[in-house]
This record gives structure tokens, sequence and C-alpha cells, in this order.
């Protein structure tokens, strides 16, 4: 199967009843919030999403996206490779729609008016919570340095009086 580029919205209804299957790419100029967060400004992600209808008659939506982003390691400011590799499982429901009655292994998403989603703005967020909050190399590869970091000399401060002396003489004259 060819890549193809990742459709920007789908109806999951008719999807679903077609068993559509994408397996492509969408380009990182395309998510911006990502761009913000990564090193990189151009690339690639590989997404494969499948939908389909569950035995309970729902409508799925899921996927992977996979990609490989540079971020700035947080312990050495240096660059940090890292692949991100995140699997989703979505079930639409329409806008205002109640999604108690959803199994706990899908995640809502919301129709907009209509009737459709937005393939990459699921794909940007589900990228963004695989990025960990404090991206580090591990301790061995780091360039990281225990040594006290200091630019120049420090000149001493020259001491200042206590301004609450004259509150100590007050009380003792009291």
């Amino acid at each position: 199967m060819q890549k193809v580029k990742i459709p920007i919205t789908l109806d999951p209804g008719r999807a679903a009843q077609r068993r559509a299957t994408y397996d492509g790419i969408v380009s990182l100029e395309e998510l911006s919030r990502l761009q913000q967060v990564v090193q990189d400004q151009v690339g690639e992600i590989a997404v494969t999403i499948h939908c389909d209808i569950d035995q309970q008659g729902l409508v799925v939506i899921r996927g992977s996206a996979r990609a490989q982003v540079t971020l700035l390691c947080q312990r050495c400011n240096d660059e940090l490779g890292l692949d991100l590799a995140q699997d989703f499982a979505y079930s639409p429901v329409g806008l205002g729609a109640e999604s108690d009655d959803l199994p706990e292994s899908y995640d809502v998403v919301e129709l907009d008016e209509e009737g459709e989603i937005n393939l990459r703005q699921i794909i940007e967020d589900e990228l963004i919570l695989a990025i960990p909050i404090v991206p580090m190399h591990d301790e061995a590869s780091c360039s990281f340095s225990n040594k006290p970091v200091s630019f120049g000399e420090i000149e001493a401060e020259e001491s200042k009086p206590n301004p609450f002396e004259i509150l100590k003489q007050l009380k003792k004259d009291s």
C-alpha cells in the first residue's frame, strides 16, 4: 500500500461503514502546536487510521502515529532525538452529547457542525501527549556536569545595618 496524505477531516460514520483504512503521512509543518514543542521545523509523521464499527455498534477510529523529533534535553540543554509512537482509539459523539456509555478503552472526540472530526488535531494531540514532561538524555549519554557553573567573580556584599536595630533600642527604653 502506498503512503498517501491523511485527510484533514473525516466523516467517521461513513468511513466506518466503508471500513476505511488510511496509511500515510502528515507533514510536521501542518501541526503548529507540535512544532512549538519540538526543535524540528520539517518532517513527516507516519500515520495509520482504521475506521470500524465495534460489537456494540459504536463507530471507532483506531490508529497510530509515529514520528522522530528533536527536543532540548532539560538536563544539559543539548539536542535530544526522540522516537514518538502513540496508539489511539476514539469514538465520536455529537456536539454536546453525553459520553457516559462509552467503554473506557475509547477516548471521546466531538463531531463538528458538519458531522466530521479533525484528524490532524487528533494526531497532534496524541503526539504531544507522547512527549515526556521533562525530556532528558539518560545519565550515561548526557553531557551534563556536576561541576558548579559560575561566570566571573562575585563581589562580596558590604554589610548593611539591620533596620530593626532601632526597634530593639525602643523596646529596651520602654
